[in-house]
């Protein structure tokens, strides 16, 4: 995509402007037709395409003491059909946070993708990050202005958690899916699988507790989920396909190897035999 020259000045910030630094703003103002569809406008879905849809459920966040983790399932289903059992669901947004999807595969992931563009933009425009509350704000923005799409039927539902670089304060942010969001307490859940994970949460969670403790809760909620939800997908020990956990401290945004999981998985279901 070339962008001719003198179209520049006008899309670039000056001083004093109140535009708040935008990515998508500068995008959609240079090259519209190159927005992500998960931004652009609703042209309309056909009926016959709607059950070939891949949905992706289910993800959930907890806080402990020392930071917070974020967890997905690994399977995307299209009607009745499993279509992916290796799906990712979490993305780190930045250096300290996450964003873990559920709803319409395509433009979820689209959306993780321009948000983690838009939070790397500002830094570089303003020359510091947002805050964490700023950042659950810009992502409601991007949601809202995913609206057309999501009266199409792409819904996209996120949750958005992470530690303010600034106060160490770990936070839960959930959605819904015209933008509204609302501070979670101690926990989120959101996906078909959501209520049975957060019946477990609910009864698990320990905001006091070392966050390799919470990781196990994590992953005995989403058991649960896939115990009473046909969308979402249990741990695949035959493939070693487990779900993905994040965890979110003073040290940023890592994500666990897959044999670490994998132990914590073998814990929960020993205790599970018991």
């Amino acid at each position: 995509m070339r962008i001719p020259p003198d179209a520049l000045p006008s899309a670039l910030p000056t001083p004093f402007d109140l535009q708040p630094a935008s990515f998508a703003h500068v995008l959609g103002q240079l090259a519209p037709d190159a927005l992500p569809v998960a931004l652009g406008s609703a042209q309309g879905l056909p009926e016959s395409l709607r059950h070939q849809l891949v949905d992706g459920t289910t993800v959930l966040a907890l806080i402990a003491r020392d930071g917070v983790v974020v967890a997905g399932d690994r399977r995307a289903t299209a009607g009745n059909q499993i279509s992916r059992g290796d799906m990712r669901k979490v993305f780190p947004a930045d250096d300290t946070s996450a964003v873990a999807i559920s709803g319409v595969a395509g433009p979820a992931m689209e959306l993780a993708k321009v948000f983690a563009t838009e939070l790397e933009h500002y830094e570089k425009v303003e020359g510091e990050p947002l805050s964490l509350e700023g950042k659950s704000n810009k992502l409601a923005g991007l949601l809202r202005a995913h609206l057309p799409m999501a009266m199409q039927g792409l819904v996209v539902v996120p949750l958005f958690a992470g530690v303010d670089p600034r106060t160490h304060e770990p936070r839960i942010f959930e959605y819904d899916p015209v933008g509204g969001r609302y501070v979670a307490t101690a926990q989120a859940a959101t996906g078909s699988g959501s209520l049975a994970a957060r019946a477990t949460l609910k009864r698990l969670v320990d905001a006091d507790a070392a966050l390799d403790d919470a990781v196990g809760t994590a992953l005995e909620a989403l058991a649960d989920a896939a115990e009473e939800d046909s969308a979402t997908g249990g741990p695949d020990l035959i493939r070693r396909i487990f779900p993905i956990v994040a965890v979110i401290d003073a040290d940023g945004y890592r994500e666990l190897p897959n044999d670490e999981v994998a132990g914590h998985v073998e814990a929960v279901l020993a205790h599970r035999r018991r």
